[in-house]
């Protein structure tokens, strides 16, 4: 699967990704991919989309954030390796 953009967006704490995650659907049109919790519950959160879309949406949280954001990040054009580590944590193998 090739994505046109994902957005990533790192919180602490699973309710802070669904805010996160709520902003940024109703920002614009993307589309929720996966959420991926670590060590001391940052979770990240990735959606895909449209460059444009992907970008508003991350922009939307990074500059008017429900919550604490640790980091914040968009890439375009994700390389083939990038898709499939993403099917990957969809699939739950990571």
């Amino acid at each position: 699967m090739t994505f046109g953009a994902l957005g990533l967006v790192e919180v602490i704490g699973a309710s802070n990704g669904v805010m996160v995650l709520d902003q940024m659907c109703k920002a614009s049109e993307v589309y929720f991919e996966a959420s991926y919790t670590r060590n001391g519950g940052h979770d990240t959160i990735v959606v895909s989309g449209e460059v444009s879309a992907v970008t508003a949406a991350v922009d939307s949280v990074r500059y008017n954030p429900p919550c604490e954001i640790v980091a914040a990040a968009v890439i375009s054009g994700p390389a083939e390796e990038t898709c499939r580590v993403m099917e990957d944590w969809k699939a739950g193998k990571m």
